[in-house]
């Protein structure tokens, strides 16, 4: 069989499909700003939920400034925090022979997990990859130091404008973005008697019990959950009612007895190697899975929907710059270099299968350059798709506590 780079590589929010404390976890507010010394009086009553209809443009603070501008890169060595095999070595290796320094990564596998060692105070990492979820507690918590946009050419130059200046962050004053995503239904062509493309609501895939013991769902309290909501019609993906996640959470329970359903985030393998025939997946997997298929078997058995006008789930991950870091202006540059059209365009095509969101990259020139089969044009994701798409945010304790509950009720029956 085929191996992909990333063989090694961990679901982005496994950690909320391992236990019942992972959406409260070790990074909720209180223990960050605990942990940090940060906050100058800040509280979880401070977090401000960002949205589509109330964005966001987050503090700055006296005391936690951003880099001066026109100062050369330091000497290093820079220091990467990221997921564990989500960025190209080869990336890293180009970067440190352009600049002359040595370039250390340091990896993690769960959110918890980056965030304990962060809050300690006992590293000094320069460049981390945070996740939305987290974004506002991190800002309050003084963890993440605010971006000089001089260093950050790139972002204007090659990002889409509705990620230029997000929601969730207006201004991109402490984030950027580094790669996009879509959360679909990809299925196994040559096994399912039907596809979600030709179902009147495609979530109902879900129950087809043709499919009984081959049907997954993406082992993830956010994830699962709202493909649920979405069957219903809700398309509000951070609801905090009980009524509507009560009904996520039965419909999640009667996926048990209709085909014995199973959790997974391994949809990256779990679907080309014929385990799963109808799987939740991230798109960025659905594109990364032909790397997985058995030697013989071409890619047009695999298929992925998402919704065409782009009502469906979606996320991204970014880049920031820790307020520990001993090289910020170096580390601003390395953001820079994955904002270049090349650079990020390889690390996406050559490596990890997550695309970036650029200006430049279209369906039609994936498809055309082999990146992308014909028939999974729909998990290369559009810019349209952040407009129309909904995105798992940040939640208030109460809404985090109603979500946890719910996902561990199911799962202790699953």
């Amino acid at each position: 069989m085929a191996f992909h780079p990333r063989e090694a590589r961990f679901g982005r929010r496994e950690f909320l499909g391992r236990s019942a404390v992972g959406i409260a976890g070790l990074s909720s507010l209180s223990t960050i700003l605990a942990a940090c010394g940060g906050g100058s009086g800040s509280s979880v009553a401070d977090l401000a939920l960002a949205r589509p209809d109330n964005p966001v443009t987050w503090l700055l603070y006296d005391d936690n400034p951003p880099v001066a501008a026109g100062l050369e890169p330091e000497q290093g060595p820079l220091k990467i925090y990221n997921w564990n095999g989500y960025l190209w070595p080869r990336i890293i290796k180009d970067f440190a022979k352009e600049y002359g320094v040595k370039v250390e990564l340091s990896t993690f596998s769960t959110t918890d997990e980056s965030m304990a060692k962060i809050s300690s105070g006992a590293v000094d990492y320069d460049v981390f990859f945070p996740y939305q979820e987290r974004l506002g507690r991190m800002v309050l918590g003084k963890l993440l130091q605010p971006l000089n946009h001089e260093y950050l050419p790139n972002l204007a130059k090659n990002v889409w404008p509705a990620l230029r200046d997000p929601f969730y962050d207006k201004g991109s004053q402490y984030t950027v973005p580094y790669t996009v995503y879509t959360t679909g239904i990809g299925y196994r062509a040559d096994k399912v008697q039907t596809t979600p493309w030709k179902l009147s609501n495609p979530y109902e895939i879900y129950w087809d019990e043709r499919n009984r013991g081959k049907t997954y769902l993406l082992d993830d309290g956010r994830e699962a959950p709202i493909h649920m909501l979405l069957k219903n019609g809700i398309t509000d993906t951070n609801t905090e009612k009980p009524e509507d996640i009560d009904l996520a959470k039965q419909e999640l329970k009667s996926l048990t007895p209709a085909v014995n359903v199973k959790l997974s985030t391994d949809d990256y393998t779990n679907l080309p190697e014929g385990r799963a025939w109808v799987h939740q997946m991230w798109s960025g997997s659905a594109i990364s899975a032909k790397w997985y298929l058995p030697e013989g078997t071409g890619p047009e058995v695999l298929g992925y929907w998402f919704p065409p006008d782009g009502v469906g789930a979606i996320g991204s991950d970014m880049m920031a710059v820790l307020r520990s870091a001993k090289n910020p202006v170096l580390a601003h540059h390395f953001i820079n270099y994955l904002l270049d059209a090349k650079h990020g365009y390889d690390n996406f095509a050559e490596f990890n299968g997550y695309q970036p969101p650029f200006v430049a990259l279209d369906p039609e020139r994936l498809v055309a350059d082999g990146i992308v089969s014909e028939n999974l044009k729909s998990a290369v994701v559009r810019e349209q798709d952040f407009v129309n798409g909904n995105q798992p945010l940040e939640l208030s304790p109460e809404g985090q506590t109603l979500w946890q509950n719910a996902w561990a009720e199911f799962k202790a029956g699953a």
